[in-house]
C-alpha cells in the first residue's frame, strides 16, 4: 500500500487531500483501488502513514521529503524478533526461474480464468517446494508454505494454497510437458551453450505406495529401488553429454529397457528434428532388433555390449597390443571385417579388483552352503526334489559366481538324496581373464578408442541424474494413484531437475565447482524475519528484514552475480 495526492481547486486555491491506495493482483494484471480517503494530512500524520507504507513504493519519498524525521525511543530490553520464515532457498529457486524465463512461459503458455491465484504461479509454487523441500501438496498446503517466504515472494497469501489447488495445479500443468521440454531445451542451450551432438539415454523405474488399480501403467517389473513387491513405473530420461535434459518419457513398470530406445529415439527426432547426433546406451539397451533401427536411419550409436559378448574376443583379450589412456585403464580397437561396426574392448584395473573380490565373497557362500546342505544331506533323508530347490535359491542368491560350481543332486539306494559337487577350473581360468574387461559396440568408425570410451563414460550424467532425482527430489515414492497426477508428479521432479542444473551450470561458470547442494543448503540459511520493537510510548514498531548474510553466504553471492533484496516487494512475478 502507498499513499497518493488527489488536488481540488477551492476559491481559487489548489488543495491536496491524501489517499490510502492498495495495489492487487488480477487476471488482467495489476490494479488499484483506494482504500481510505485521509484528508488534509498534516506532516506529522503523512510521516506515519509514510512509515507504514514504507518499503512498498520507493516513490513515496518524493512525498514528504519536506518533513523532518521523528525520533523515537525505543525499550532495547524488550526488542525481539519473531515470525522468522525460510527465505535463502526460495529465493535462490526463484532467481533461477527468472534466469530460464520459466515464469514468463507459464504465463504465457497456461489460459487465465477466474481464478483467485493465475496457474502458472501454482505451478511455480510446486516447482519451487520440490527443489526446496520435497513433500507431498499436503504437507505444502499445510506446513512448508506457511513456514517459508514464498508467500511474500509470489504474492499468494497462505490462506489460498491449500491441497486441492495444488492437485488442480497439476492437472493444468501436464498438458504442456511437451512445450516445456521444448523451451527448456532451448533456454538451457542459450545460457551455456550447449551442443547437443551427443544423446545419453537411461531408464531407471520409481515405485508405488499403495495398490494403484487404476493406474495401468503401474505394473510389477525390475525394480531398480530394490522393492520387488511394489508397483512401478519406469522413466526414460535423455541428456545432452554435461547431464542437461532435453526430455523424458513414462513407461509402464513392466517395460523392459531394450524396447524403449526406438520410441525414444523418434520421440526426440520428431520434437527437436533429426540430425547428426550420436546416441550412447549401455548394454541394456542393445539388440538386433535396435542395432537394425539405427542403422536403418543412419544414425550413429555407441552402446555397452552384454558380459557374454566378450567370449568372441578372447584371442584379443590375451594380445597385447592395449593401449593406456589414463592411469589403469586400457582399451584396444576392434573393426568388423566389413567395417561397418567397431568394438571396443575396455580393460580397468579398479573394476578387476572389485569383480574379483566379488567372486571371492559369493565362491565362499555358495562353498559354505553347499557344504550345509551336503551335512544336511547325512543327518536327514531329504528328497532330492527338494534339495535341488535349496541349491537353486543358493546359487540364485550368488549368481555371480554360480558357474564356478557344477552340482548334481541324485538319489541314494536308499532314496535320500546326495550332493555331490565340484569347483570348474576353466569357470575360474576365465573368470580371471575377463575380470574388469567390458566391451563397447559403435558405428562411428572416424574416432580413436579413447574418444568413443570417453563418450560412452558420459553416461554417468545420466545416472547421477537419476541419483539426484531419487535423493534430493524424492522422486519415490510415489503416493499418487491416478495415471495423470503421476505423470504430472514426475513432470514436477523434472523442473526442479531443471532448476538443479541451472544451479550447477551457475556454478561451474563462476568458479563454484560442481556441488550446487551445498550451496543450495549454505544460503537456504538465509532467514526473513520481522523485527518488533517496542516504544517508549506504548506502541511497537515491526519491520520485516532479510537477516544478513555471513562472509561465506556473501562471497557465494557475489560469485553468482545475485543481490539480496532490501525489502521484500509484493507480488515480484
Amino acid at each position: 500500500m502507498f499513499i497518493r495526492p488527489y488536488y481540488r481547486k477551492k476559491d481559487g486555491k489548489r488543495h491536496a487531500y491524501w489517499a490510502l491506495v492498495e495495489s492487487y493482483r488480477t487476471e488482467r494484471g495489476p490494479r488499484q483501488r483506494v482504500v481510505a480517503y485521509l484528508g488534509q494530512l498534516d506532516e506529522k500524520g503523512r510521516l506515519g502513514v509514510k512509515r507504514a507504507a514504507e518499503g512498498r513504493q520507493s516513490r513515496q519519498k518524493k512525498l514528504i521529503d519536506d518533513v523532518k524525521p521523528e525520533w523515537v525511543e525505543v525499550d532495547a530490553s524488550r526488542v525481539r524478533v519473531e515470525n522468522q520464515l525460510n527465505f535463502g532457498g526460495p529465493w535462490l529457486a526463484l532467481q533461477l526461474i527468472r534466469r530460464l524465463g520459466l515464469h514468463d512461459f507459464l504465463r504465457q503458455t497456461i489460459p487465465g480464468g477466474k481464478e483467485d491465484v493465475p496457474w502458472s504461479l501454482m505451478a511455480l509454487v510446486l516447482v519451487i517446494c520440490r527443489l526446496c523441500h520435497p513433500s507431498s501438496e499436503l504437507n505444502i498446503a499445510e506446513h512448508y508454505y506457511r513456514q517459508g517466504a514464498l508467500a511474500d515472494l509470489l504474492g499468494i497469501p497462505a490462506a489460498k494454497v491449500n491441497e486441492q489447488r495444488l492437485y488442480r495445479s497439476l492437472d493444468i500443468l501436464l498438458p504442456h510437458k511437451e512445450a516445456l521440454e521444448a523451451f527448456l531445451k532451448n533456454r538451457l542451450g542459450e545460457l551455456f551453450d550447449l551442443e547437443y551432438d551427443l544423446l545419453l539415454y537411461d531408464v531407471t523405474s520409481t515405485y508405488f505406495e499403495g495398490e494403484a488399480k487404476a493406474n495401468p501403467m503401474a505394473q510389477r517389473g525390475y525394480s531398480r529401488d530394490h522393492r520387488g513387491d511394489c508397483k512401478q513405473v519406469c522413466i526414460g530420461l535423455v541428456v545432452s553429454k554435461c547431464g542437461m535434459p532435453l526430455g523424458y518419457e513414462v513407461f509402464a513398470g513392466n517395460r523392459n529397457d531394450v524396447t524403449t530406445l526406438e520410441e525414444i529415439v523418434e520421440t526426440m527426432e520428431r520434437r527437436y528434428g533429426k540430425a547428426d547426433r550420436i546416441w550412447v546406451g549401455d548394454r541394456g539397451m542393445v539388440s538386433r532388433q535396435n542395432i537394425e533401427f539405427l542403422r536403418e536411419g543412419n544414425r550413429r550409436y555407441i552402446m555397452g555390449t552384454p558380459k557374454s559378448m566378450l567370449k568372441q574376443f578372447e584371442r584379443e583379450l590375451l594380445a597385447e597390443d592395449w593401449k593406456s589412456i589414463r592411469q589403469g585403464l586400457e582399451v584396444k580397437l576392434c573393426p568388423t571385417p566389413d567395417g561397418e561396426e567397431t568394438f571396443i574392448l575396455c580393460r580397468s584395473r579398479d573394476r578387476r579388483e572389485k569383480e574379483k573380490a566379488m567372486h571371492g565373497r559369493f565362491e565362499v557362500r555358495i562353498e559354505e552352503g553347499l557344504k550345509k546342505i551336503e551335512a544336511s544331506c547325512r543327518r536327514k533323508k531329504w528328497k532330492p526334489t527338494t534339495i535341488a530347490q535349496r541349491v537353486g535359491k543358493l546359487m540364485g542368491r550368488n549368481s555371480r559366481a554360480a558357474g564356478l560350481f557344477d552340482v548334481d543332486v541324485k538319489e541314494g539306494p536308499d532314496g535320500r538324496a546326495e550332493l555331490v559337487w565340484r569347483k570348474v577350473d576353466a569357470w575360474r581360468d576365465w573368470a580371471e581373464l575377463s575380470e574388469g574387461c567390458y566391451l563397447l559396440r559403435s558405428n562411428v568408425t572416424d574416432w580413436s578408442a579413447e574418444d568413443l570410451w570417453r563418450a560412452y563414460i558420459q553416461l554417468t550424467e545420466a545416472e547421477a541424474a537419476f541419483r539426484i532425482h531419487k535423493s534430493d527430489l524424492r522422486i519415490r515414492p510415489i503416493w499418487h494413484q491416478r495415471e495423470d497426477r503421476v505423470l504430472a508428479h514426475i513432470l514436477v521432479c523434472f523442473l526442479a531437475y531443471v532448476l538443479w542444473k541451472t544451479s550447477a551450470g551457475m556454478c561451474r561458470a563462476t568458479g563454484l565447482g560442481d556441488e550446487p547442494r551445498r550451496v543450495f543448503d549454505e544460503l537456504d540459511k538465509i532467514s526473513l524475519v520481522d523485527v518488533v520493537l517496542p516504544t517508549r510510548t506504548g506502541t511497537e514498531l515491526r519491520r520485516r528484514c532479510i537477516t544478513r548474510p555471513t562472509d561465506h553466504q556473501t562471497i557465494l553471492l557475489q560469485h553468482l552475480g545475485l543481490n539480496l533484496p532490501k525489502n521484500i516487494k509484493m507480488n515480484p512475478m
